[in-house]
């Protein structure tokens, strides 16, 4: 894996995951990248700058007066030379800070100042990572452009147990090196995709709905705009940030999203249907609040419009990929589903299964092809398995040809 000649600055703020900061320096500098440190005055309370200058055979800075060069100013001139910025650990105040336009010390002025990519790697207790205002603030980082990598879950050094651990140096290199590196293998390709659930409404105040939180949706979209295809994005209700380069379109019902996606479908080359689509809608929806009442209480259901199945049976030259979340009989359940919609490719996940289920950041999936091939895809995150659903969507395109 190599970085050579890509110029990283990395910003290191105070807390103990800064000895992976550390580590992270060391392998960042083996894979040929040019890296220069940047530290706020509480990481140096963890690990001393010489530790990060040995590693990095750079200075580090972390005053702002300290001006090493005259004939520059510091915290400008790092700005400019960075390819990437990388803050790693990222606290909850520099987090707070860059969201808001802070700029108080010699790491939140550079961030302010820098015009190359931002990738966030957060590490804090896990009561603090789920904190609404720390949320809010990476939502608005998002929004803004900056890159999250999402940190792990386990023993936190204060104790509790849960997400907030900083992302492994292993697993950060492995990204960056996605980043610069990623194909264009989708160049020109134009891709539609849903994700999430629907709310199928039962009167003003109540709906029918689903566990599905979009990831893995949300996952395929980015990934495949990566790769450079034009992406159409139609997604349930959800509180994801929009990919970039990504066309959002928002829905609510499943009547809604059959639309939306027979509008987008005639010029897409390839449709991966995501999203936990309700089967069943109320037939009725009442125009006023139900009220309780002694007793039990029957509603009528109706069905929704397959739309997998429709698109199955106006598909042209797509391919179209659809999924499966079942809780038993897996490939049999699969293999059925994939024959009576007409799917080119079917992405099959038990729902039970450890790391595997609806709101998580990974998956654990098993791939079924119309011509009868077979891939098992490990637990890993949904990421990684969208670039692996979009490698088989790839050689499908290719066996066309």
């Amino acid at each position: 894996m190599s970085l050579k000649g890509k110029k990283i600055l990395l910003c290191v703020s105070g807390g103990i995951a800064v000895f992976k900061a550390a580590a992270l320096t060391s392998k960042l500098f083996q894979t040929g990248a040019e890296v220069k440190v940047l530290m706020t005055d509480s990481a140096t309370e963890f690990v001393t700058p010489l530790t990060f200058q040995t590693l990095s055979r750079n200075d580090v800075y972390k005053d702002t007066f300290e001006e090493k060069d005259p004939g520059s100013v510091a915290h400008i001139d790092l700005a400019d030379w960075a390819d990437l910025v990388l803050i790693a650990p990222a606290t909850a105040n520099m987090i707070g800070k860059l969201a808001n336009g802070i700029a108080d010390d010699m790491m939140s002025t550079t961030l302010l100042a820098t015009q190359a990519p931002v990738w966030v790697a957060p590490a804090m207790n896990v009561h603090m990572y789920d904190h609404p205002a720390v949320k809010k603030n990476m939502n608005v980082l998002r929004s803004f452009g900056c890159h999250f990598l999402e940190p792990g879950e386990g023993l936190l050094a204060c104790g509790y147990v849960g997400k907030g651990r900083m992302a492994e140096p292993e697993d950060i290199l492995s990204t960056l090196h996605i980043y610069f590196n990623s194909p264009s293998d989708l160049e020109g390709k134009k891709i539609v995709v849903t994700a999430g659930p629907t709310r199928e409404p039962i009167d003003p105040v109540r709906y029918f709905t689903n566990y599905s939180s979009g990831k893995m949706g949300f996952a395929l979209a980015e990934e495949a705009a990566k790769r450079g295809a034009e992406v159409t994005l139609i997604t349930g209700p959800v509180s994801l940030s929009t990919p970039e380069r990504v066309e959002r379109i928002d829905v609510v019902t499943a009547d809604e999203m059959y639309h939306e996606v027979m509008a987008a479908a005639e010029n897409a080359d390839v449709l991966i249907m995501a999203a936990a689509v309700a089967d069943y809608r109320p037939a009725y929806i009442a125009s006023e609040k139900v009220k309780k009442s002694e007793g039990s209480m029957a509603i009528e259901m109706e069905r929704t419009k397959d739309i997998l199945w429709t698109l199955g049976q106006m598909k042209t030259n797509q391919i179209l990929v659809g999924f499966a979340a079942e809780s038993e009989r897996l490939d049999e359940f699969a293999q059925k589903k994939l024959e009576k919609k007409n799917l080119d490719l079917i992405c099959a996940n038990n729902i039970k299964s450890e790391g595997a289920g609806f709101d998580k950041d990974t998956n654990i999936m098993t791939l079924l092809r119309r011509d009868g091939e077979r891939l098992e895809l490990p637990l890993q995150s949904k990421h990684d398995a969208a670039n692996r659903i979009l490698d088989e969507v790839i050689r499908l395109d290719v066996t066309r040809k």
